[in-house]
């Protein structure tokens, strides 16, 4: 792994007798998509806002880029971006004048500012929209503005925290696209995100519950943990016409340990040793089966077992 972007050792975060992140440590390479996934309440947006200096840990260090985020805190929003999971720019400002506003405040010189105002106003593609008002454009263009702000600086760090919750598909895709140009500049990306598709482009992946870091690694490293592919089960991708059918009948058959509906298949947990053939004849009955395939877990399944485990302790 080469020079880190983010070290953070046992990083604690209480709000009264409530501990919200508990003793995390990690470790997130420069040029690294990183992401960081949770259930709602996990202390996902907690942690970046220690990192981004925003919060004041109550106990561990962290740093970025080498600056201490609570000794240093200056220096560290220096050389970071944030993006917040909500729309948090001016509504009433046009998209330049926002630009403008969060140009100034980060110190660029009047020369410098035009030029980079310019420059990620490219990036982005928002020029159509520069003399609209923010508070206008829709979900996908608020987020387009809102990197752009966060970019106006030349970070070398990004935090986004959900950038893409509430926008549609070709919207999402599209700012993905703009997150991996600047990955291939070497800007670092730590990132928040509940879509299963976005984890999938991270270069490695964090899965907190409960303020605790529970793994950390890439999909092949997650894919190894004790219990996510167990030895003594099988694990099938079944096609079939009628899908709530197919998953009612799966449910019911005894030597079947866990179901989970993708789009029209079904993921298939079942004993070693069970062939495709019995589980065709089995579920052949009640609507038409198509391809069933061995499968490895998807990420979907990797964190299915880790929060039911974490649940269950």
């Amino acid at each position: 792994m080469s020079a880190g972007a983010i070290t953070i050792d046992g990083l604690s975060k209480r709000y009264g007798e409530k501990t919200v992140v508990r003793a995390l440590d990690l470790r997130v390479a420069r040029g690294e998509i990183f992401g960081f996934l949770g259930p709602n309440g996990s202390g996902k947006s907690t942690t970046i806002k220690m990192l981004c200096g925003l919060v004041r840990p109550t106990d561990g260090h962290a740093s970025v880029l080498g600056f201490d985020v609570a000794r240093e805190t200056e220096r560290v929003r220096r050389v970071i971006g944030y993006m917040s999971q909500s729309f948090s720019l001016y509504g009433d400002l046009t998209v330049e004048e926002n630009l403008e506003f969060y140009g100034r405040a980060y110190g660029l010189a009047p020369e410098r500012r035009r030029e980079r105002k310019r420059e990620v106003v490219d990036l982005v593609g928002i020029e159509p929209f520069v003399r609209f008002r923010s508070a206008t454009l829709s979900g996908g263009w608020k987020q387009r503005l809102a990197l752009a702000c966060a970019l106006l600086h030349e970070p070398a760090v990004v935090f986004l925290d959900e950038p893409t919750a509430g926008i549609d598909p070709v919207a999402r895709r599209d700012l993905w696209n703009l997150l991996f140009a600047l990955a291939e500049r070497g800007v670092t990306l730590f990132v928040t995100t509940h879509y299963m598709d976005e984890a999938e482009r991270c270069s490695r992946l964090g899965y907190i519950y409960d303020g605790e870091l529970v793994a950390a690694g890439t999909e092949e490293e997650l894919r190894r943990l004790p219990g996510v592919d167990p030895p003594d089960a099988a694990r099938y991708s079944v096609a079939a016409e009628e899908i709530m059918l197919a998953y009612a009948a799966a449910r019911r058959l005894p030597y079947v340990r866990d179901v989970t509906i993708f789009g029209r298949q079904l993921h298939v947990l079942t004993e070693a040793g069970v062939a495709p053939e019995r589980l065709r004849a089995d579920l052949a009955p009640v609507t038409e089966i198509g391809e069933i395939v061995r499968i490895a877990p998807s990420l979907e399944d990797i964190f299915l077992v880790l929060t039911r485990g974490r649940e269950a302790r």
